[in-house]
């Protein structure tokens, strides 16, 4: 266990993609070390090219927690809309997370079968998406910031292509719009290192900022 006197917490990324889970962690007060299957070049910390389940499996040395974000194909309202076999991982990571004795979080989409679990959405933080994801954990988080879709009653779609030429209605309800250009993505989504396919797959670092910053305090009450 880290001195929490002293040197940053250690949190294990994995599924890390471009590193937008990570950037909230370090925020909040984590040092970061990321593990995908793909290169990331743009991924802004430690980065580990190899497959998480193994990374898992091996039970993770050094660190203080662990965050996965398992693929959400299995679990997306646009399952329907392909032909491809994606596997429902979020039932092995969690075994395989509870077994390293480590805090954990999993995060996913909505819809995923999740415990315990809390909904973000980018209306509470200020940003200019909802993108609604759950995140679970073996921590008891405060109640989430509430929606203020009132506020952000235009969200943008920051998924798939280019701009669409009116608002159209999103796969959760309600209105959305495409960004107009990689700006206007980038600031609605709080990451500004990130391709605009990186964006597509990514997390707002204001979700985990939040979630972090209660796993730190979590952390430093079982150190005491």
């Amino acid at each position: 266990m880290t001195d929490y006197g002293s040197p940053r917490p250690r949190i294990l990324d994995l599924f890390c993609g471009a590193g937008g889970s990570a950037q909230g962690y370090y925020e909040a007060g984590f040092d970061v070390v990321g593990v995908d299957i793909r290169p990331q070049p743009r991924y802004p910390f430690e980065f580990v090219l190899g497959d998480a389940l193994e990374e898992l499996r091996d039970f993770p040395l050094g660190f203080d927690a662990v965050h996965a974000s398992p693929p959400c194909q299995a679990y997306s309202t646009t399952r329907g809309l392909h032909t491809n076999e994606y596997p429902e991982l979020v039932p092995v990571v969690r075994d395989l997370l509870k077994q390293t004795g480590l805090s954990y979080v999993i995060e996913n989409v909505v819809g995923a079968p999740m415990t315990n679990r809390v909904v973000l959405c980018g209306s509470s933080f200020g940003l200019g998406v909802w993108r609604h994801r759950q995140f679970e954990s073996n921590v008891m988080f405060w109640n989430p910031p509430a929606c203020q879709h009132v506020l952000v009653p235009l969200p943008l779609d920051v998924t798939g292509g280019g701009p669409s030429k009116k608002p159209r209605t999103s796969p959760g309800g309600g209105m959305s719009r495409k960004p107009r250009n990689m700006a206007e993505a980038s600031a609605a989504m709080g990451v500004d290192w990130m391709t605009r396919a990186e964006l597509n797959e990514a997390i707002p670092p204001a979700y985990t900022k939040w979630i972090g910053e209660q796993l730190l305090d979590s952390l430093k009450v079982g150190a005491r």
